[in-house]
């Protein structure tokens, strides 16, 4: 069976970045024993990362990389901003393990979009935090193999996700 839309798509993988010298950094290893499951075509992958494995079988192999523009896009400076240092405060107290530099935080803005934000810094009236991906402006490389391929189940195709081993349970 090939990988087409509306297939549960098994995988492991190797992704590598470019970093500033020019060597390649391994960012995520995704193991057979904890592979990656998902529905092709509603992944929220980058698109080109699925145009990449379409028509793939089981035991199939693939190299391929995604230039910044198809991959999580360019950065964008206007995605740091400063906070009110209030909004973190959690029954009245700042946590402070939670406000820690480098730290991801999961953020809701004003339309109700679930964003992820990097903590850049931690001042006394603000938070600076970037929420750009952390693979922004990052060409990346992907090398690994397809474990398995079927057809999901109506139920999967409905809610959008994988049900089951590697996916989500209900």
């Amino acid at each position: 069976m090939q990988i087409t839309n509306e297939k549960v798509v098994t995988l492991m993988y190797e992704l590598t970045v470019t970093d500033a010298d020019g060597e390649k950094e391994l960012i995520e290893t995704v193991e057979q024993e904890d592979p990656m499951a998902f529905i092709q075509g509603m992944s929220g992958l980058p698109e080109a990362f699925e145009e990449n494995i379409e028509g793939l079988s089981v035991g199939d192999t693939f190299e391929f990389s995604i230039p910044a523009e198809d991959g999580y896009g360019e950065y964008d400076p206007t995605a740091v901003v400063e906070l009110p240092k209030d909004i973190f405060k959690v029954d009245g107290e700042y946590v402070e393990e939670m406000l820690e530099v480098g730290n991801y935080l999961p953020m809701t803005d004003d339309r109700g979009n679930q964003l992820n934000g990097r903590v850049l810094a931690v001042e006394a009236d603000f938070v600076r935090m970037d929420f750009n991906h952390p693979l922004a402006d990052k060409e990346m490389f992907f090398k690994g193999t397809i474990l398995g391929v079927r057809d999901a189940t109506q139920s999967e195709i409905e809610h959008g996700h994988v049900h089951g081993e590697g996916g989500v349970h209900h």
